[in-house]
Parts: structure tokens; C-alpha cells; sequence
């Protein structure tokens, strides 16, 4: 199987501790968002369209998503 490389640097979360418990997105040129596992960078790549990614964020930010869910 084929990686999906990101056209940006993959960043993590300013809010993230430095526990290692972490995930890590970059943009993906025409195609979203990827995301991994900050303790295995060279692990798999989840790849998630832009309206979709998008939705999740909004989602965040309303608190849709709360903290020990």
C-alpha cells in the first residue's frame, strides 16, 4: 500500500502535553487532511476528505466532543 504524502509539515496541537499522546495533522493537496500517531510517524496515515475534516473541527469548537468522552 501506498503512503499518502502530505504537501505541508505535520504539526501537533500547541494545547498537546508532552506525554507522547498525541496526534499530528497535515494538509494533503486536493484531497484534506492526514493524520497520525505522533509516537509511530512512520506508521499508518489516516486521510480524511476537507468537508469532512472541516465538520470535525466545527464540531470541536462547538463542544460536541468533550474532554474523557
Amino acid at each position: 500500500m501506498s503512503r499518502t504524502e502530505p504537501t505541508s509539515p505535520f504539526r501537533k496541537s500547541s494545547y498537546s502535553a508532552q506525554g507522547g499522546e498525541c496526534v499530528e495533522v497535515a494538509g494533503i493537496a486536493g484531497k484534506g487532511q492526514a493524520v497520525r500517531d505522533s509516537k509511530d510517524p512512520d506508521g499508518p496515515i489516516l486521510v480524511f476528505p476537507a468537508a469532512a475534516w472541516a465538520a470535525f473541527v466545527a464540531g470541536v469548537k462547538a463542544g460536541e466532543f468533550p474532554a474523557g468522552a
